[in-house]
């Protein structure tokens, strides 16, 4: 099993060595901004690690939402982060699940996810693999709740997409850990990555704290069930840079 870390992007390598990491996770750009990437001077040396690579989409991204002045950016947002993310050889892009405002019927949101994958397959499709991560709040989100991400997978579960479970997100969400995985698989079929993370905040608090393993309010057995039945590649994205974060990839091999 894979197990590394959400890291700085200005040397994603040296902190991968400074965590012993077997992946890393980070932005190609700032996260709260619309910038598509520009090429990175290490792409090369990139690909060409033996550390996985996984690029986070900007949070800002919402390809769910029936404001068009967001909506459409998003959707070329999306396309050209992945086409970054190639660009170091990424194995996956991941991207929240988005939402839509209060007044507006969720439906549409779930109809706006299907038009961006049917977007960019008139583009040429995604440059890499999208995982839609849950989220852990609102309750107006497309991928909080497991009956939102049913009725999102209707409508996108014929193109190629995979699916990122976070930890924290489904606890703070509502979603029970014990049993998830396979509730999640019952839905998407699949789990391409998880994100292995703590919660500061007790559960279906709607609260996207994250905290490291064994310090928050999430039963550690719980965190280890789900990586062990999920079977996937692990993130962690907890705080306390390299010291923090290695002693939570370094707790998750000694138990899986």
């Amino acid at each position: 099993m894979r197990i590394g870390a959400h890291v700085d992007p200005t040397d994603p390598l040296a902190a991968a060595t400074a965590r012993d990491a077997d992946a890393v996770q980070f932005f190609l750009t700032d996260p709260q901004g619309y910038k598509s990437p520009k090429p990175r001077a290490d792409a090369a040396d990139l690909k060409a690690s033996e550390v996985d690579i996984y690029i986070h989409a900007p949070y800002l991204i919402n390809v769910a939402t029936l404001n068009n002045k967001i909506r459409i950016p998003s959707r070329k947002l999306l396309l050209a982060h992945a086409a970054g993310a190639a660009d170091v050889g990424a194995k996956a892009l991941i991207v929240h699940g988005g939402h839509v405002g209060a007044v507006d019927e969720l439906e549409t949101g779930f109809d706006n996810w299907r038009k961006t994958f049917a977007y960019a397959q008139d583009q040429g499709g995604f440059a890499t693999p999208v995982l839609i991560e849950n989220t852990a709040g609102g309750d107006h989100a497309c991928a909080r709740k497991l009956d939102m991400l049913a009725r999102l997978w209707d409508a996108v579960g014929d193109y190629e997409v995979g699916f990122c479970l976070d930890t924290c997100h489904a606890h703070a969400g509502g979603e029970d850990l014990l049993g998830l995985v396979d509730r999640v698989k019952a839905i998407t079929g699949r789990i391409d990555l998880i994100h292995c993370n703590d919660s500061k905040d007790p559960f279906d608090s709607g609260r996207d704290r994250h905290d490291n393993l064994g310090s928050g309010m999430i039963d550690p057995e719980l965190l280890i069930a789900v990586v062990r039945a999920a079977g996937a590649p692990v993130i962690v994205e907890t705080p306390g840079d390299a010291e923090g974060q290695a002693a939570d990839i370094a707790f998750l091999r000694g138990k899986v």
